[in-house]
Formats: structure tokens, C-alpha cells, sequence
């Protein structure tokens, strides 16, 4: 019965881990960047600076992406 829970246990831990990744890629394929990957850069690479909120983090990347106030809009196509 042991071996069955930690089969469960293993098969449970596999999805999780699938779908963790599955959304990550997916989001990084449309242009949604990482913002956990952001705070643990910032963290461990600017500790002295602030780290933006998500909404500011969010409209900071979609700024870049369409160049939106910088006189221009650049679509994807």
C-alpha cells in the first residue's frame, strides 16, 4: 500500500511541476515575462533597489514591447 502512495505522491508532484512549466512557457511564447524570475533577479542582483508590484512590472514590459511613449507604437507584425 506504501509503494501506491508514493506512486500517487510522485504522479501528483509530475503534474504540478508539468503545469507550472507549461504556463510559464506559454506565457514567455506571447510576451508575458516572469515576474517571479524579476523579483529573484532584483533580490539577488539589486538588493539596495525596489522591486516593482506586478501591475507595475506588467505595464513596465508591455511599455517596452509596443514602444508606447516613445513616440511610436510598434505592433508585433
Amino acid at each position: 500500500m506504501r509503494e501506491l502512495q508514493d506512486l500517487f505522491d510522485r504522479s501528483a508532484s509530475a503534474a504540478r511541476a508539468a503545469r507550472y512549466w507549461s504556463a510559464r512557457t506559454a506565457r514567455l511564447m506571447i510576451g508575458v515575462p516572469d515576474y517571479d524570475t524579476y523579483v529573484a533577479h532584483r533580490q539577488t542582483n539589486h538588493p539596495d533597489q525596489p522591486i516593482m508590484t506586478y501591475v507595475e512590472f506588467f505595464r513596465e514590459r508591455q511599455d517596452a514591447r509596443y514602444a508606447i511613449g516613445k513616440g511610436r507604437f510598434r505592433a508585433c507584425c
